[in-house]
């Protein structure tokens, strides 16, 4: 294989400053928030994932949902917008002269409750005001599009996010770290399909604040390389897999849910479930971007990506990103497995 040659990427600014915010407990509120979205907001129609989520504001999430606390102590957790305005701000110093859109936002799982005073009511005489809600997954992203690069056709904006899912911290305890997973990568704006690599994604952020956390999303920033990961999506445009290939890897992917504990534990990691391995399948046909060309008995393993994070936008919040980073791991593997053998190999033979 031939040495890697990292390609130029569109005004790319990875200057990052050292003289980061020593108390980020009092961050500034996102003020792009209130003005009306850009141009490519409203062009952008499809949501970056789907299940069961919601659109939501972040006006809504500050001034219509509680807080939830650690039960034992009363100790109040890091809010949604918290959590998004300490990424916004850590972007922003990253990249300081590129030009940021506003976070869109996507919830699932609302946790209702009551006032006090609304306690004794029955259900069809509360008012508005007498219930609270949160919810219980959440997950944002904004675009950087000033950095940005084509592959086949599909513009790929810089894209940055996060997700915190309150149903993986123990809030029935005392005030301990809490979990947030932070990503760095890119959207392809066809299809807004996300794409995340292996460095530009942490799944398991642990943080007492947002002092801390912000710290962590800066070093990640610094640790992803955009030419690298660039470099490896732009390949899969010149390579190919067959239709045998393509059925093989399919049927494997559903074998792969039953096989063994020993047999899978030697196989490296499948996230996808059957459900999704069926839409990828229907796709293959179907898919208005990425389906097989007409007349054509191969299709190409960017084509193969995209049908894969594509469906993906079906998992639940909590399971996204790591099965978004599974996408981009079952591509690179599948990819050099066609060309030698290695440990994705048993996915199309």
């Amino acid at each position: 294989m031939e040495a890697m040659q990292l390609m130029p990427v569109h005004r790319t600014n990875m200057s990052v400053l050292t003289n980061q915010r020593t108390n980020i407990e009092t961050i500034t509120p996102i003020e792009v928030l209130e003005s009306e979205p850009t141009n490519t907001r409203r062009v952008n129609k499809l949501p970056f994932i789907e299940a069961n989520t919601k659109e939501v504001t972040i006006e809504h999430l500050r001034n219509d949902c509680v807080v939830p606390v650690f039960s034992k102590d009363n100790e109040i957790t890091i809010s949604h917008p918290s959590f998004i305005e300490t990424v916004w701000e850590a972007a922003n110093q990253v990249f300081p002269n590129e030009r940021i859109e506003e976070p869109s936002m996507r919830v699932s799982h609302v946790i209702k409750g009551r006032i006090p005073e609304a306690i004794h009511k029955p259900v069809n005489q509360l008012l508005e005001s007498d219930k609270t809600i949160y919810y219980e997954r959440m997950m944002f992203c904004f675009e950087i599009p000033t950095i940005h690069e084509d592959i086949e056709g599909n513009r790929l904006n810089l894209t940055i996010g996060g997700v915190r899912a309150y149903n993986h911290e123990n809030l029935y305890s005392k005030k301990g770290v809490e979990k947030f997973k932070v990503f760095i990568g890119f959207k392809n704006l066809v299809c807004c399909n996300m794409c995340v690599s292996t460095d530009g994604y942490k799944s398991e952020l642990k943080v007492m604040s947002t002092a801390d956390l912000f710290s962590s999303v800066m070093r990640l920033f610094q640790e992803y390389n955009i030419a690298k990961h660039l470099y490896y999506m732009s390949a899969y445009k010149d390579s190919y897999m067959t239709e045998s290939q393509f059925a093989q890897f399919l049927g494997k992917s559903r074998l792969y849910q039953y096989l063994p504990v020993e047999q899978k534990k030697r196989l490296p990691q499948m996230l996808m479930t059957d459900t999704q391995i069926g839409l990828v399948a229907k796709s293959y046909y179907s898919d208005d971007n990425f389906a097989l060309p007409e007349n054509q008995s191969a299709i190409s393993m960017w084509n193969v990506y995209n049908l894969l994070t594509g469906a993906n936008k079906s998992s639940y919040i909590d399971n996204f990103l790591d099965r978004s980073l599974n996408a981009t791991q079952l591509t690179e593997g599948l990819n050099k497995a066609m060309y030698g053998t290695n440990e994705y190999s048993w996915f199309i033979q």
